[in-house]
């Protein structure tokens, strides 16, 4: 498996300070991203990270628990990223911009957290038992009132503002889950530290001339 694996956020085993159950977490990452839930069993995992599935249950009872808490993880750890950038004392464009770079930032440090997330959205959340939507709404819908403020304060040129996140969805998400097929397209690694920081700059630069008007300060 480890020869297929897509990209490891954190190499398994390269850290003793590292707890097995975060190996674990870290191994199965790559494991769901690379082959999906039904394609992987816990004695992939579990090879992954060297040890033996008796072992891994020690640690998570089933499966089905084991990839609740990735997902628990995940989202944790994305949501942590954005309420980060979202809390820093900012208004009007500025905000944005440290939005947009701290979800780009945040896919490009994980982006087998990007495939997982795609994966569990085709398939409608099944895995989890979660509406992935319903979780996600609050903040989509806190997202779509910020825009409509600035809109209507004129700081912002007049948009839909749920197909400005829409398009802010697909434009960060797309990238990274598709980094195989891009990589033929551009004739290099889409996610070598070059080409994602042109993608990052074309992203600003695009939701900047999208919403600032030209008289409006950046």
């Amino acid at each position: 498996m480890s020869s297929h694996a897509i990209t490891e956020t954190v190499p398994v085993g390269a850290s003793a300070e590292r707890s097995t159950r975060d190996q674990i977490l870290d191994a199965s990452v790559v494991c769901f991203a690379y082959a999906g839930y039904s394609g992987t069993s816990l004695n992939d995992i579990a090879a992954e990270v060297g040890i033996r599935r008796p072992s891994l249950l020690h640690h998570f009872a089933s499966k089905e628990v084991l990839y609740g808490e990735v997902f628990e993880r995940l989202l944790g750890d994305w949501f942590a990223r954005l309420v980060g950038a979202i809390d820093v004392p900012a208004s009007g464009w500025k905000k944005v911009e440290g939005v947009l770079r701290a979800g780009f930032n945040f896919f490009a440090d994980n982006p087998n957290y990007v495939i997982l997330m795609r994966r569990e959205a085709i398939d409608g959340g099944v895995h989890l038992g979660i509406d992935l939507a319903a979780v996600l709404r609050p903040l989509f819908d806190e997202a779509a009132d910020y825009f409509r403020r600035e809109m209507d304060a004129g700081t912002f040129r007049q948009q839909n503002a749920e197909q400005l996140l829409l398009t802010g969805y697909g434009a960060l998400l797309s990238y990274f889950s598709d980094a195989p097929f891009l990589e033929g397209l551009l004739d290099e690694n889409p996610l070598s530290s070059g080409a994602l920081d042109r993608r990052s700059a074309h992203i600003i630069e695009f939701f900047q001339a999208a919403l600032v008007p030209p008289d409006e300060p950046a």
